[in-house]
């Protein structure tokens, strides 16, 4: 059975460097710093999941591996590395470009049909 999140992939496609925003986004949920609401956060983050495995060009791979130890530590050495990589991030993918990927989803009605 498809989930919510394979459901709307299915419909569109996000390019290879919006999977690398999907990611940046990631990271700043666990790092504390994303504005979006509880729900929108919960979604971006099987957004995260349902994208993970895809071509992305901008971040290191092994960003997964972070991402995934994060997800479960409260540790303060792991908490400093997704502060880093949430940096590089920013750094590596432009405003402009995650602005776009953040109207992009918000227009095809991701945060609204999940």
């Amino acid at each position: 059975m498809m989930t919510d999140i394979e459901h709307w992939l299915s419909k569109h496609q996000l390019s290879p460097v919006e999977v690398d925003c999907a990611i940046a986004v990631m990271l700043k949920i666990i790092d504390g710093k994303c504005k979006m609401t509880e729900q929108e956060k919960t979604v971006m983050a099987a957004l995260y999941d349902g994208v993970r495995s895809l071509h992305h060009p901008l971040l290191e791979p092994d960003v997964h591996s972070l991402i995934a130890t994060a997800r479960h530590s409260e540790d303060e050495a792991v908490k400093l590395q997704v502060y880093e990589q949430r940096l590089l991030a920013e750094t590596i993918i432009s405003r402009p470009v995650m602005k776009r990927f953040k109207a992009r989803i918000r227009q095809l009605g991701l945060l609204d049909e999940i």
